[in-house]
């Protein structure tokens, strides 16, 4: 199987939510790291901390697919082991699962 136009999807996406937690002043060094907590941690999280977890967790989600394309196992089903569908990976290059696992 030929996923290079899937594997460059995900690396531009990867510049992209770089570049967003970059302007946020969040460092890549920092997105793998475990929150710090502080001594009174606010209640609600803040307008840029919803955001950029998000971005963080679609990161580590484009991260992970990228080292599946390295292994060899990008395009299988995590849970089944069955081919993941091309129009499902199409939508959502990052997936581990097949949609009949991921539903």
């Amino acid at each position: 199987m030929d996923f290079s136009t899937r594997k460059q999807t995900l690396e531009v996406r990867r510049m992209e939510l770089a570049g967003m937690l970059s302007q946020a002043g969040l460092g890549l060094e920092g997105a793998y790291a475990a929150p710090r907590r502080t001594r009174a941690a606010a209640p609600a999280a803040s307008a840029i901390e919803v955001p950029a977890k998000a971005s963080l967790d679609e990161l580590r989600r484009i991260d992970a697919a990228l080292a599946r394309l390295r292994e060899g196992s990008y395009g299988f089903c995590q849970i089944c082991g069955d081919d993941i569908a091309d129009d499902w990976l199409d939508q959502r290059p990052a997936s581990p699962f097949c949609k009949s696992c991921a539903l």
